[in-house]
């Protein structure tokens, strides 16, 4: 089941415009996703070890490169981070990058909630970024994952 919905996606694009500043890439061809990545490792870390969040984001960019291909440059190194953009200094593609990096970030969230619930998810993106408006965030499809109160 692919829980990357519309909805998430919206958020992703929400998450990635708050975390750069409004600007995809603040002037440089660092793709938007690595920091949001960057910000989740250390408390996904914590919850499932660096080898679970090295799975997680390793599934996440391997469902993101059936969208935008270009993202197979980039590899998930051992301790969580990620690695490649040198593979892509030459043809990086601003746009494509951009594009590349809502995938990625709408992947991520999606396997995470399918794997923790949402509701944790949301509590979790509440903890890194609490200046982030999240009181909208309904995926619409439910906690299956967890039980009601």
């Amino acid at each position: 089941m692919n829980r990357a919905t519309p909805l998430i996606r919206d958020f992703a694009e929400r998450l990635i415009a708050y975390e750069t500043g409004g600007n995809k890439f603040s002037g440089t061809k660092n793709p938007a996703a690595f920091p949001v990545c960057e910000k989740l490792r250390p408390h996904l870390a914590t919850l499932m070890g660096n080898s679970g969040f090295r799975a997680l984001l390793s599934r996440a960019l391997a469902r993101a490169e059936a969208d935008v291909p270009s993202l197979r440059a980039f590899q998930v190194k051992a301790d969580g981070s990620l690695a490649g953009l040198d593979k892509l200094e030459v043809q990086a593609d601003p746009e494509e990058l951009a594009r590349g990096s809502v995938v990625l970030v709408t992947q991520l969230l999606g396997l995470l909630a399918a794997f923790i619930g949402e509701s944790l998810t949301r509590r979790l993106v509440r903890e890194i970024w609490p200046k982030l408006s999240v009181n909208d965030l309904d995926w619409g499809e439910g906690d299956n994952n967890e039980k009601t109160k």
